[in-house]
């Protein structure tokens, strides 16, 4: 029965991945691309979460603690960038 919940939650975390990609190529602003960048790292995280809690293992949390880092630091830089940005 727990296979078929991990089998379920990874076949949606991957539809969302997918959704998000789309709406990377295809946003049309950069604050689009950014918040679909976004929830694509946080899928992905997930993902890593997920797999860590089928493995009970806790060996890719620094790998999820550094992608958090990563997407905190780039969601502040492109603020940063758009707020300076002549309208």
């Amino acid at each position: 029965m727990m296979n078929l919940v991990f089998a379920v939650v990874i076949v949606l975390l991957g539809a969302s991945a997918l959704m998000a990609v789309f709406r990377v190529v295809t946003g049309p602003t950069i604050l689009d691309r950014m918040v679909a960048s976004e929830v694509f790292l946080v899928t992905v995280m997930c993902g890593l979460l997920v797999e860590m809690a089928y493995e009970r293992d806790t060996y890719a949390l620094s790998l999820v603690l550094c992608l958090a880092l990563l997407g905190f630091v780039g969601s502040v830089s492109v603020a940063r960038f758009v707020s300076r940005r002549p309208e």
